[in-house]
């Protein structure tokens, strides 16, 4: 059979040479690939290249790969990869689950209502208790579970101080205008 590779190997590199191909064999029986098979002619295929020249003058070539870094990192690709392409979202529950929490009243802050701030916080602690119970392995949680009632007050606090420090960033409105309702917009019945 790797006879077979090679004669096949041979006959398209002399046609893509632009040379007659010779035909040994009269009626063969096209080949079949298996996986040795096909490696073998992947590497038949490299090294008629590599004697051609297509590989001389590559960029980057004989240069050390870069951000390799100093120690060893069986996954640095994977962790370049996610670098260039910005992704999210990947990894183990435990990390993701604590750069959620280092982000997370911020998240809240962007938030209006007292029920979506509460709903958010029992997702969160509902994700936090599943990957506490997880039996999959990976870095252990770390991440604990955040305390609703005290983090929707702290919530209402920021949302205070948000407030007062742009009515006074406005141009130092007074109580009046603190106080004063706001106008609601919408559908009126009449």
């Amino acid at each position: 059979m790797s006879d077979a590779m090679g004669r096949a190997a041979r006959y398209r590199a002399a046609r893509e040479a632009g040379g007659a191909p010779s035909t040994d064999d009269g009626d063969e029986a096209p080949m079949v690939l298996s996986a040795q098979n096909a490696s073998e002619f992947v590497e038949t295929a490299i090294q008629v290249a590599i004697r051609r020249g297509e590989f001389d003058d590559l960029p980057g070539a004989g240069k050390p790969l870069e951000g390799l870094g100093t120690h060893h990192d069986p996954d640095w690709w994977i962790r370049r990869k996610i670098e260039n392409e910005n992704l999210s979202g990947l990894g183990p529950p435990a990390l993701m689950l604590r750069v959620e929490d280092r982000g997370l009243d911020a998240e809240l802050d962007q938030l209006g209502r007292e029920e979506d701030v509460r709903t958010v916080l029992e997702d969160f602690n509902r994700r936090v208790t599943e990957a506490r119970r997880q039996l999959l392995g990976g870095p252990p949680v770390v991440t604990g579970t955040r305390d609703v009632d005290a983090e929707v007050a702290a919530w209402r606090e920021r949302r205070v101080a948000a407030r007062a420090s742009s009515s006074a960033a406005a141009g130092g409105a007074g109580a009046e205008d603190a106080v004063a309702p706001r106008r609601r917009r919408g559908w009126r019945r009449r």
